[in-house]
């Protein structure tokens, strides 16, 4: 089915505000990196510009998959989302472009905007010579939500089955 379809159900498509307010307010999500077999998918901590750009901040060994197939994708999905109950999701997939930034760009949005969410053994180690920043250009966004019970869950359903 359609989100159109599950319309009446509570389902929404969210607007471009909507999912830069989302985007803005999350900071955790899982990027997609096409291979030959099955996608690349891992978990990523983000910065959000606020208007069409995230960056990734890359902990990067001796070798590394995601460098190499973040080199070599002309395309890459990254999904935001966040689910308090069945009732209350939403969820945004971004479709971009992946790469390093030129030498005259930031390497992270303005200060003071920074909602990446990192896990404390990357904060507590020396990662300073492994550590690369991608940009990830956002081409595409579709985000939906569902924000409340279904119509047939809602208190005043029963009274109309009633009469």
């Amino acid at each position: 089915m359609s989100v159109d379809e599950l319309h009446e159900y509570g389902l929404e498509r969210m607007s471009d505000a909507e999912i830069r307010g989302f985007l803005a307010g999350q900071g955790l999500g899982v990027l997609a990196l096409p291979t030959e077999g099955a996608p690349y998918v891992l978990p990523l901590s983000y910065d959000y510009d606020g208007e069409s750009r995230l960056y990734f901040t890359y902990l990067l060994g001796s070798e590394s998959r995601k460098a190499t197939l973040s080199e070599q994708t002309d395309e890459a999905s990254f999904l935001v989302f966040s689910a308090d109950s069945m009732f209350n999701w939403e969820s945004v997939m971004l479709t971009g472009t992946l790469r390093k930034p030129r030498p005259e760009e930031p390497t992270e949005p303005a200060e003071g905007v920074s909602r990446a969410w990192r896990p404390d053994v990357f904060q507590r180690a020396d990662l300073s010579a492994g550590v690369e920043v991608y940009i990830f250009e956002i081409t595409e966004q579709n985000g939906i939500r569902h924000t409340g019970l279904p119509p047939a869950f809602q208190p005043d359903a029963h009274a109309d089955r009633e009469q």
